[in-house]
């Protein structure tokens, strides 16, 4: 019972989707202490990823309940049906920021002073869809805040590379985010609700997110040079170059399981590439 009850928690929260933006937090961490942290600075930041990550899309989930209601495609979301109830969902949501909350107060004073408008800009995104089409780049920017929040756990402070890092992850997930508005153009627009492809119609919207994705890729050039990085992290872009493309080529709106391919699955696998190719450059001299 305990353990079904976890796993739709961990449907709800999509937490095999914690892959998105934990690689780029880690190799932050990495950079930062030029190795591997204290393990007590390891810890707490896994914790503060995990709860920021798991409470953000709890609340979303919370906020778009009536949304998801009434959109064929997102029917079936555990709040929609009733399958998860609210005063769960939010307690979901409450535990993960405060398991946010009390990493950052281990960790240091600036992560706490931080903490407010880090969990603002979760609440905003939740919102965002409601009143600006740039609600794609306020997501990013909360996943941008993974790798930017991990070296100031690590530093307590932060730098140029840092804000690169964080763009990067701001464009690759906002470019994402756009494909996968794209099939929901029509629903959008019946109920008021804002988007890239909805404000722009679908032509316009794939070229905005390959442009997010083209500027997700200068950030990382920038960063190789600026650094710099080696050969690894060179063939990382280049991979990283690529499976983008297979990306964009698969995106096809009206079908599901592509779009669920092209948006989640590719994208996991970028993240990944990125980890293994950042750990690469590192440790292989």
């Amino acid at each position: 019972m305990v353990l079904t009850k976890l796993k739709k928690y961990g449907e709800m929260v999509m937490f095999s989707h914690t892959l998105f933006s934990l690689p780029f937090g880690l190799i932050a961490m990495l950079w930062a202490a030029n190795g591997i942290p204290d393990l007590k600075i390891f810890f707490w930041i896994l914790v503060a990823l995990f709860g920021a990550r798991n409470g953000a899309n709890a609340f979303n989930r919370i906020a778009d309940r009536f949304i998801d209601k009434k959109n064929e495609r997102t029917k079936d979301r555990h709040l929609a049906t009733g399958e998860i109830k609210l005063f769960e969902a939010y307690g979901v949501t409450i535990v993960c920021f405060l398991l946010m909350a009390f990493a950052a107060y281990m960790l240091n004073l600036t992560c706490l002073i931080l903490l407010p408008f880090a969990i603002g800009i979760f609440v905003v995104y939740s919102y965002s869809k409601r009143f600006t089409w740039i609600c794609h780049f306020i997501l990013g920017t909360a996943c941008g805040g993974a790798p930017v929040g991990a070296w100031i756990a690590v530093t307590g402070g932060i730098n140029f590379i840092t804000l690169l890092l964080g763009a990067t992850v701001c464009f690759w997930v906002a470019g994402f985010d756009i494909l996968y508005a794209t099939q929901d153009i029509e629903f959008d627009r019946k109920e008021g609700l804002y988007s890239v492809p909805a404000r722009f119609g679908l032509k316009n919207a794939l070229w905005i997110a390959r442009a997010s994705h083209v500027m997700c890729i200068l950030c990382l050039i920038a960063i190789a040079v600026i650094m710099p990085r080696g050969i690894f992290f060179v063939i990382g872009i280049i991979a990283i170059i690529l499976l983008l493309c297979i990306e964009h080529y698969n995106v096809i709106p009206e079908n599901k399981n592509k779009m669920i391919f092209a948006s989640y699955h590719m994208n996991q696998v970028v993240s990944v590439v990125f980890f293994i190719f950042a750990m690469l450059d590192f440790f292989v001299k």
